[in-house]
């Protein structure tokens, strides 16, 4: 997947970041996942089962939700040994926010959202 690249305040926002900030939000939409982005932010780094311990949700479920996670590029995966080890892609998250808010400047300069 593309990185969202920061555009400069005048650029428009390309099509094709569009699609990866869309696909980041997506990833954002459930709430269970915005609780693992929390948790894992105030951590180090977390093995699946820490989180589950954490958020009272089934194994399988907190596998499912870090993948998502994973997938869009806000969540890193460290196989290790015995445990796999998941962080929060904090660059990756500090460019959605940038993002979003870049994209949200240019809607309200363009008297879009009202």
């Amino acid at each position: 997947m593309n990185m969202i690249e920061l555009l400069p305040p005048a650029a428009p926002v390309e099509v094709a970041s569009l699609d990866a900030m869309a696909a980041r939000l997506a990833a954002l939409s459930h709430p269970a996942r915005l609780r693992i982005l929390r948790h894992l932010s105030g951590r180090g780094a977390c093995c699946c089962k820490e989180v589950v311990e954490q958020l009272d949700l089934a194994q399988s479920t907190v596998s499912q939700h870090l993948k998502v996670l994973v997938d869009v590029g806000l969540v890193r995966y460290s196989p290790e040994r015995q445990r796999s080890r998941y962080t929060v892609n904090t660059e990756e998250v500090a460019r959605l926010s940038r993002a979003m808010t870049l994209y949200l400047d240019e809607c309200t300069a363009a008297g879009c959202c009202g």
